[in-house]
């Protein structure tokens, strides 16, 4: 074959290897939720907290971002808007005993199954989705204590707890006793999880960050240490699960401290928890937090199987 007549079979080609070609990937669907408490007015003026979250990260072409928020018919989450949504992000602080369980447990059945991801914000400790996914994580946790031929015939005997404050010296939560019957039945008691914490304190002051897994993809692009400005103080013990990672540390000057940032694996897929965002002080509109919110959704959008 002639150099001419080679020439002119690869530039009839070059439109089916073009065609061939893999498609850029798909944006990853973030879907911020917010409560919209008006308080939040303080320390974002015109706009709500979720609001400058999800400005934020539109500016990301990798996200495809949508706001959601309490007063939205079906209060913003349906199975329809679950199922087009890759990472969940959620604030709420007064209002959490509004959204019912059963919204928390469709949240949990897509995690389970890798089809979504949460982001728990600050208060968000609190909510719905997220002591549903601790509860998830709990029992999961309680069960792999058991040889596996066990598992499937275990009883659970959930013990919830009255989400409400608590004092330093109450038991830490989440338990479990196993008890086996004359008969051989294998009861677990499990103490689920009260998702809050002994002591915290609106004072804005700064919270000094300590970045633990510098090379984690969340943690990309983050100093070893920084500082939110203006925050509330969060004080261990927390009532959670044993994360899988924490990837970042929080301290205050008078001495409290809180993992301010952890992940747990909850049946294929993941749930974030980050502490800072009181809604009374600017906390995303910092540089620093609002990266660790778009690093955590391109990184848990990623790991989605869509």
């Amino acid at each position: 074959m002639t150099p001419t007549r080679l020439t002119a079979l690869i530039l009839a080609l070059l439109p089916a290897f073009a065609f061939a070609a893999d498609p850029p990937p798909k944006p990853i669907r973030v879907l911020v939720w917010d409560e919209q408490q008006p308080a939040q007015k303080k320390g974002y003026g015109d706009q709500f907290l979720g609001q400058v979250i999800a400005a934020q990260l539109a500016k990301n072409p990798a996200l495809q971002v949508k706001s959601a928020a309490l007063s939205d018919p079906d209060q913003g989450i349906t199975a329809d808007i679950l199922d087009n949504t890759d990472v969940l992000i959620w604030w709420g602080h007064i209002k959490h005993r509004q959204v019912k369980w059963e919204t928390g447990d469709q949240i949990v059945d897509r995690i389970k199954t890798n089809k979504l991801a949460l982001i728990a914000l600050h208060s968000a400790q609190g909510s719905t989705p997220f002591i549903r996914a601790m509860n998830a994580r709990s029992i999961e946790d309680a069960l792999k204590t058991l040889p596996e031929s066990d598992r499937a015939k275990a009883k659970l005997n959930l013990i919830y707890p009255p989400y409400k404050a608590i004092k330093r010296e109450t038991p830490l939560t989440p338990s479990f006793t196993k008890r086996t019957d004359a008969d051989g039945t294998i009861t677990l008691d499990i103490n689920l999880p009260h998702c809050v914490f002994p002591t915290w304190r609106e004072e804005g002051e700064p919270t000094h960050v300590t970045t633990m897994l510098p090379h984690h993809p969340i943690a990309k692009g983050l100093p070893k240490t920084w500082d939110v400005q203006h925050d509330e103080m969060y004080d261990e013990p927390f009532h959670v699960p044993t994360p899988d990672l924490v990837l970042f540390e929080e301290k205050w000057d008078k001495g409290e401290h809180h993992r301010g940032g952890m992940l747990w694996n909850i049946g294929q897929g993941k749930v974030f928890y980050f502490q800072p965002g009181h809604e009374t002080y600017g906390v995303y509109k910092e540089d620093l937090p609002l990266k660790v919110v778009e690093n955590a959704s391109l990184w848990l959008g990623e790991q989605i199987t869509r």
